[in-house]
């Protein structure tokens, strides 16, 4: 496989709410020959990065993993012998693209919160720059999940005649008020963190409690119930395990469970490689996207996109849930546009789309090749016309 990794800039970028850098950079990787017609775009989740499939070698610096790396790559659903995909760092975010932690060219300094606010529009229109540099006019489909999958409905909504086929995963038009209201608490545990100091650290201590606290409530978010409940229960966690933050007098006689340890641990490698200014730029981002934006409805804002879509979700999802992928899948089908809504039975959680590669590879396989006729792809809207629900969908994490 042919892996290419660069930086590049599109120049002068306009964001939207007025601002302007006179250079933005971006990260990309690209994967696979171009030949014209075979392009794929891959949109990453929140705090994923470029590196979306393996380069048959760990890299010291790299993010933790190839995020994709069981769907992206030669034989695999996106087959890099046959489609050339591109995965893009966002603006905003500390993978190498320009954002709050890059340098600021006018001073030489980080620019922390004097970066430009970014949107999920903002996201697209970068990539779009980007392909214009590769000489990429036109895009085969583009694919993401999570709010990578916003940025795959902002590809059909800004920019209906460069891509052929959308598959938003696990996503949504716009996020719940439950979800916002994690997001708005994950942001505040780093801005009252006593080293955010208005999130000008970078020449001394760094967030890090703050943001591993907003980590471990947005991991929260990514799980089931039943997941939860499979994975730790309530034991306590070994006796190796050191507790990453400081505890009262009275809870040293209660036990450290074992999904404390989890969250703790990968909280404290999370803050390793991730920036809080950045955390906070990219959650308000996502929380303030809005399909319909600009528009008198979901439909009427995808009314210019005339290719195939697939939509696919999970059940155990309540971070961006069935019901609200039915609904995205709804507005498509007011437009006459061919879709498919492909409900996966998992009782994992919104993470599922990353950790059940034999779920999602052979429907996202078959809707590349074949569109909506793949034998791996179902509808669901023949359930949808006999029942409103679809279980065994966990609508809260919290029980009353």
């Amino acid at each position: 496989m042919n892996v290419e990794s660069e930086t590049v800039s599109v120049g002068e970028f306009e964001f939207q709410c007025g601002e302007t850098v006179s250079e933005l950079e971006i990260a990309y990787e690209t994967y696979g020959e171009f030949e014209g017609d075979n392009a794929v775009l891959v949109c990453h989740a929140l705090t994923g990065s470029a590196h979306v499939a393996s380069r048959g070698r760990f890299e010291e610096g790299d993010q933790a993993y190839a995020w994709w790396d069981d769907i992206v790559g030669p034989g695999k659903a996106i087959d890099t012998k046959e489609y050339f995909v591109v995965c893009a760092n966002v603006p905003g975010s500390c993978y190498g693209s320009s954002g709050p932690s890059s340098e600021n060219p006018e001073t030489g300094e980080p620019w922390g919160p004097e970066f430009p606010p970014v949107t999920v529009a903002d996201w697209t229109d970068a990539q779009r720059a980007l392909l214009d540099e590769l000489g990429i006019p036109a895009l085969y489909a583009v694919v993401g999940g999570s709010v990578g999958g916003m940025n795959v409905l902002e590809w059909a909504k800004r920019h209906p005649d460069h891509v052929e086929k959308i598959v938003p995963i696990a996503a949504a038009a716009r996020l719940d008020p439950q979800c916002l209201a994690l997001d708005g608490i994950a942001r505040r545990a780093i801005t009252t963190d006593q080293h955010w100091n208005g999130g000008h650290y970078y020449g001394g201590d760094h967030p890090d409690e703050g943001l591993a606290l907003a980590r471990e409530i947005g991991h929260v978010m990514y799980f089931s119930k039943s997941s939860m409940e499979r994975r730790f229960g309530r034991r306590a966690a070994t006796r190796e395990a050191e507790r990453a933050f400081p505890t009262d007098p009275a809870g040293r006689f209660f036990p450290y469970r074992d999904v404390e340890s989890y969250l703790d641990y990968n909280a404290s490698k999370f803050v390793e490689r991730f920036d809080a200014n950045s955390y906070l730029y990219l959650t308000r981002a996502m929380d303030n996207y809005d399909l319909s934006s600009g528009f008198e409805s979901d439909a009427d804002a995808l009314g210019a996109f005339d290719g195939e879509a697939l939509v696919m979700s999970f059940t155990g999802d309540w971070h961006f849930t069935t019901q609200q992928s039915e609904s995205l899948a709804e507005a498509l089908r007011e437009t006459d546009t061919g879709v498919a809504h492909h409900v996966v039975d998992s009782d994992y959680g919104h993470d599922a789309f990353l950790v059940e590669p034999d779920s999602v590879g052979p429907p996202l396989s078959d809707f590349l090749d074949v569109g909506l006729s793949g034998s791996a792809i179902s509808d669901t809207r023949e359930k949808t016309d006999e029942s409103s629900d679809f279980a065994p969908v966990h609508n809260s994490l919290f029980s009353r």
